[in-house]
């Protein structure tokens, strides 16, 4: 915003047109003052001139009356022709007794009152006696003519073409100065790349050598500072030697998963036997070489899993979660982690059939992660009590979702859409002051075979285990459009859509159909969210249908920020509206120092750009006045508002029925 009020403030018109806007007045105002005061002395100077004439005509007057016989004949004799050839055209001699003398110029058409000029001069030779006249000023019936003014019109031609010189001349030389000031106003628009060398014509020298240092400083700045970001983040939230999640990142995310109404899952422990015996024989090198090993068997083991996560928990334990897996659908996946981990070679000190346990809890919504863990270890000590390498169960009964394969989830959703389509809840987002709603979010949503409500986070690994991501996208998609366009109201709605999708071509091209059937001022008011995991997974994929997105008006968001550590260089590539943190960042951010080391990396690495930071799932006071304090824009979550359903427009056309 602030980029956007210093955009403003420089923009109007250039230097090089403000001069010569200025030059070019000064010209012409120059040579309208001189016109109008050469042509005011140039009647002046006629006037004058005829009324000496004058004057001395009617002395000539009163000398003759002086001298010869006061009568009309005389003065009929010699004077017409002289007060023609003067231009007088009207001569009065008067007395109190009465007129001497008058004279009227026939078939001469009389000047206008403004033109005629009309004087009464008494006769100093012959008291009580006047000559009242009038002519015309000199020039009256003169027009412009080339040749007579042919050297005021050079004048003119020449003072033009020089100024027509002058301006071209000073065009010229402030073209560097025109140069440097299109480079700051790419700097003022966040455009570095292309403003970072400057025109070897930018003037003054000086400036622009200033720009292109302060520039590369600039640059050298962020980069340090994405790099430090990334420390910190990396530091902060996963394991140096093993590059999977730390325990304070696994923490987060067991226990917003854990909490949540509709989750389910299973927690693994991992553990390393005799570790204190490894490390005595084998030293640090041999015991972090076999942690390396099982971290890349495990990492590669729970790739087939959705939001799955792996950690190492202690020095000698691995901690894994997998989300939407519980019970007896896990047992397969220990069997097979137990024969991938066998195949490694472990160290002389470890026996080889003996070196390894796992011990595995499931859990259901509203349990707490300490228990869990308690129920994990139980499970653990179970497995070392058997003797060898192996896993074991903590028996508990828990509330279980709906279990479903492939054909039941397809029957599911081929019935959804054939329907009405996906049901879009919503839940809105407001800025700082928690009054001015800056969008809602329309949050996908829908019913079992029982009529029961699932959340995305429940069917959406069905939708992409049965390869229906596209065909869902297009039904929200259609269904959001749709329903912008009938709706009253003019707030703005935000709609997620999946990487995979953006990365088909087929979408890709429905979309942009569609998009380009939308008018602009609805456009305006979307909003496309993606997952950050994903995103930066798939980004060349996803760069261009993005790009696509914002191009035709529709601004891009970002969300489930630090779900995963990832590095932020998409926010300078396609420079989102908003980036979401996710829910574990913000659970009881008051309580976690990590949490808010990280969410200050992620301001800092939008700090500068137009990005604004929203905090999603606040649910306290504190942890909304505390992400407040550390600087996002906005928030969302049940304390600012809770999830609308059903649809608006489903409330109002009930709402209608009733009447």
């Amino acid at each position: 915003m602030e980029r956007t009020a210093n955009a403003l403030k420089v923009s109007g018109m250039k230097l090089t047109n403000r001069l010569v806007a200025f030059v070019t007045l000064i010209v012409v105002c120059a040579i309208f003052v001189l016109f109008i005061g050469g042509a005011i002395s140039f009647r002046q100077l006629g006037i004058d001139f005829i009324s000496h004439y004058v004057d001395g005509m009617v002395e000539v007057i009163d000398q003759e009356m002086a001298t010869e016989q006061r009568d009309n004949q005389y003065f009929s004799r010699w004077l017409p022709k002289m007060l023609k050839a003067s231009d007088v055209t009207s001569l009065t001699i008067y007395s109190d007794a009465g007129i001497l003398y008058q004279y009227e110029q026939i078939h001469y058409q009389a000047p206008t009152t403004q033109q005629a000029i009309t004087r009464d001069i008494p006769l100093a030779n012959n008291p009580g006696f006047a000559v009242k006249l009038t002519f015309v000023p000199p020039y009256a019936e003169f027009a412009y003519s080339i040749g007579p003014l042919s050297s005021l019109s050079a004048a003119i031609l020449v003072i033009v073409l020089g100024l027509a010189w002058g301006i071209q001349w000073l065009r010229r030389q402030l073209y560097g100065s025109e140069v440097l000031e299109q480079r700051g106003r790419l700097i003022l628009a966040g455009r570095l790349d292309e403003a970072q060398h400057g025109d070897a014509h930018e003037w003054p020298i000086p400036a622009s050598a200033a720009l292109t240092q302060l520039i590369e400083e600039l640059k050298e700045a962020r980069q340090e500072r994405s790099r430090f970001d990334t420390f910190i983040r990396t530091n902060t939230f996963l394991d140096q030697l093993t590059g999977a999640a730390n325990r304070v990142m696994f923490d987060n995310r067991l226990h917003t998963l854990a909490s949540d109404d509709a989750s389910q899952g299973s927690l693994i422990l991992v553990r390393v036997a005799d570790w204190e015996d490894l490390l005595e024989q084998q030293g640090q090198e041999g015991a972090d070489a076999l942690i390396q090993g099982m971290g890349s068997v495990l990492s590669n083991a729970i790739q087939r899993f959705p939001d799955a996560v792996l950690a190492r928990y202690f020095a000698s334990d691995f901690a894994i979660l997998l989300v939407n897996q519980a019970g007896e659908e896990v047992h397969p996946f220990l069997s097979q982690l137990t024969n991938a981990l066998n195949k490694l070679s472990p160290p002389d000190t470890l026996d080889t059939d003996n070196w390894f346990h796992m011990g595995m809890t499931s859990f259901g919504a509203g349990e707490r992660r300490g228990r869990l863990m308690d129920e994990a270890e139980r499970a653990l000590r179970a497995a070392q009590l058997e003797g060898h390498s192996g896993w074991s169960q903590f028996d508990k009964d828990i509330r279980r979702l709906d279990k479903r394969g492939s054909v039941r989830w397809r029957t599911l959703l081929e019935s959804v859409m054939a329907g009405e389509g996906p049901m879009l809840y919503r839940q809105p987002v407001y800025a700082r002051d928690g009054k001015t709603r800056l969008h809602y979010e329309l949050l996908g949503r829908i019913k079992d075979e029982n009529g029961k409500v699932l959340k995305a986070s429940r069917f959406w690994p069905g939708v992409e285990l049965v390869g229906m991501d596209v065909v869902f996208d297009k039904a929200t998609v259609s269904r959001a459009l749709w329903w912008l366009k009938t709706a009253d109201h003019i707030d703005n709605y935000a709609i997620n859509v999946s990487v995979h999708s953006l990365c088909q071509r087929e979408f890709v091209i429905w979309l942009r159909d569609a998009l380009l059937q939308t008018p602009r001022s609805i456009l305006n008011r979307l909003l496309v969210e993606v997952s950050e995991g994903a995103l930066v997974a798939q980004f060349d994929a996803a760069r261009p249908c993005l790009r696509m997105i914002a191009a035709l008006g529709c601004r891009l968001v970002v969300d489930q920020a630090g779900r995963t550590v990832v590095s932020t260089h998409y926010v300078k590539d396609i420079q989102p509206a908003y980036i979401k943190l996710h829910r574990s960042l913000v659970r009881n951010i008051h309580q976690r120092p990590e949490n808010q080391l990280y969410l200050r990396s992620m301001l800092g690495a939008c700090e500068a750009t137009t990005t604004d930071v929203l905090a999603v799932g606040v649910e306290t006071d504190l942890e909304w006045q505390v992400v407040k304090e550390l600087g996002v824009v906005g928030g969302q979550g049940r304390l600012l508002g809770a999830e609308m359903s059903p649809h608006p427009a489903q409330k109002k056309r009930r709402r209608w029925g009733k009447r």
